[in-house]
């Protein structure tokens, strides 16, 4: 999966000189907690937070009147507060590979915009979540052939693979399957994979 198939084609920006309180208006109207900033060319310069701006309000704290307060904050522009190193990546950029740059940076989005809710909302039908069925986490010994013949399996029972996801395991060699399964009960399913010689991590109903 690319990230152009998850990604908002129609991304709601702001400009550098838009003042922080109406980004803030836009962030809560639309529903968005990031917006990306343009600059009067329309180029990417950098990208704005909602927490950004809230932290750069002044404390609760303060001495100052809540008039001064609301004029500090009204003459703050965005391009003041905004981060300035922006990651980006194409639409061709596999999904994965958008995560990991998020995950290894500390990063809630990137523009070309994909926010980590695209992300877990991929992540949710890779891993068939949304629809009801037997979950098995197991560690299959790389090598040994295991695999085809667990969905061979299932499909023997007349189940059907609603999901199937492969991790790395902590032993060299070792490979973690989260499989969810429809169509068959959770009793005969693991006793018959469990011939197979699979350890089982976790089996349930969800």
């Amino acid at each position: 999966m690319l990230v152009g198939s998850r990604m908002s084609p129609d991304p709601i920006t702001v400009t550098e000189k838009t003042p922080v309180d109406e980004a803030l208006k836009i962030m809560r109207d639309k529903k968005v907690r990031r917006l990306p900033v343009l600059n009067k060319k329309g180029g990417l310069v950098g990208i704005v937070a909602e927490k950004d701006i809230l932290y750069a309000s002044p404390s609760p704290a303060t001495s100052l009147s809540i008039h001064e307060i609301h004029y500090l904050v009204s003459k703050l522009t965005v391009g003041e507060i905004m981060t300035k190193k922006v990651f980006t990546v194409a639409d061709d950029t596999p999904l994965e590979e958008a995560a990991r740059i998020m995950a290894d940076n500390r990063i809630g989005a990137l523009p070309v915009i994909i926010t980590e809710t695209d992300i877990f909302r991929s992540f949710l039908e890779l891993l068939g979540a949304r629809e009801p069925g037997v979950r098995l986490t197991m560690r299959i010994p790389v090598g040994q052939g295991v695999l085809p013949l667990c969905t061979e399996t299932i499909s023997k029972l007349g189940g059907r693979l609603l999901a199937l996801t492969t991790w790395g395991g902590d032993e060299p060699g070792d490979t973690i399957i989260t499989a969810k399964v429809t169509g068959v009960g959770k009793k005969k399913l693991t006793e018959s994979i469990a011939k197979l010689g699979v350890e089982y991590l976790d089996v349930r109903e969800s």
